[in-house]
């Protein structure tokens, strides 16, 4: 395997969650698997700079510069900062979850700024969010315009710090779909929310591998980036409702599932210069493919595979792109040569 450095081939950027690869989640193992792999990029969520595991939208600043100058030590960037904006209730009752209610002028007012410092801080334009949790049980669709009208002031204030909102498909929220994601960002109809497309999310919810292209068609025209991840049912295991994210186990290497990822990347390559060009205009560096393997378990706020499975993780990706006529870069000899100035 090699990858494709060609300047005419559609090319995606290689990235991942850090906190993926890191057995204790410490800054300094996240930096160095990462490193150590050949990636150029990766996303912060959760870290350990020395006061325990928190979300990095936790760190006090004196952990925030330990964290800016590891990553510069191992020449890596922040893709994204993967924050759990959205991942709360948008009505204040008991549906027998355990998800948060937050008042939302509270939230507009102290938690969204605070993502957006971070991001800026850590000199990444992308911002990962989420959709709102509608009481379970009921329709997704009858709060679209309650979700799209939050969504809008968190993207306006996004965009006020010169940042993308990125909202991902993920069950149980409103836009737990491609076809409800599409249309929450058809409702905000604002330039810096775009959506991220993840196969691993559609799939585990039951969803067909015909189902899932066809949500990432719907997806396709405000698509941002990409997480990968993959599952695959035992026969007979597909649920229907309410998905348990905690219990999902059967994560596997993209090349693997059960989401159909070689035809959505065959069309990726044709896509890919239009997307390209859309997130430049928005100040991002281009459109990112970030690692979410969950190969060793997955949850609700997170997920773990270990340096070794994020390993599997990223030869599977990279054979996958390799066949679709997609290039990447990993760190090679020429990249060592210019980080020592010659």
């Amino acid at each position: 395997m090699s990858p494709s450095n060609s300047t005419e081939r559609p090319q995606l950027l290689l990235s991942g969650f850090g906190d993926e690869a890191a057995n204790q989640r410490t800054a300094v193992e996240q930096c160095t698997a990462f490193a150590a792999m050949g990636l150029r990029y990766m996303s912060v969520r959760f870290v350990d700079v020395g006061q325990g595991i928190r979300n990095a939208m936790q760190l006090s600043p004196d952990e925030r510069a330990v964290l800016r100058r590891l990553l510069t030590e191992y020449g890596l960037r922040v893709s994204s900062l993967g924050s759990p904006l959205g991942k709360v209730k948008l009505k204040d009752c008991d549906d027998g979850t355990n998800n948060r209610f937050e008042p939302f002028t509270q939230y507009l007012r102290e938690t969204v700024p605070r993502a957006c410092e971070l991001a800026c801080e850590l000199q990444t334009k992308l911002v990962r969010g989420f959709s709102f949790y509608p009481p379970r049980g009921e329709f997704p669709e009858d709060y679209l315009d309650q979700a799209a009208d939050l969504l809008r002031s968190i993207t306006e204030t996004c965009a006020a710090h010169g940042l993308i909102y990125g909202l991902e498909v993920e069950a149980n929220l409103v836009g737990r779909n491609g076809r409800l994601c599409a249309a929450l960002a058809e409702r905000v109809d604002h330039p810096s929310l775009v959506t991220i497309f993840d196969g691993g999310n559609l799939i585990s919810q039951g969803l067909t591998t015909e189902q899932v292209w066809d949500e990432y068609l719907a997806m396709r025209p405000s698509l941002g980036w990409l997480h990968i991840k993959d599952y695959q049912y035992p026969p007979g295991a597909k649920p229907t409702g309410h998905v348990d994210e905690d219990a999902l186990k059967h994560f596997v290497p993209v090349e693997e599932g059960d989401s159909g990822h070689a035809a959505i990347f065959q069309d990726l390559a044709i896509v890919l210069p239009e997307i390209e060009r859309r997130m430049k205009r928005l100040g991002a560096d281009g459109v990112f493919c970030d690692l979410e393997p969950h190969l060793k378990g997955g949850g609700q706020f997170g997920g773990f595979s270990g340096p070794d499975g994020f390993g599997v993780a990223l030869r599977s990706l990279c054979r996958m792109l390799d066949r679709a006529g997609i290039a990447y870069h990993l760190r090679d000899f020429n990249d060592l040569r210019a980080a020592r100035g010659y």
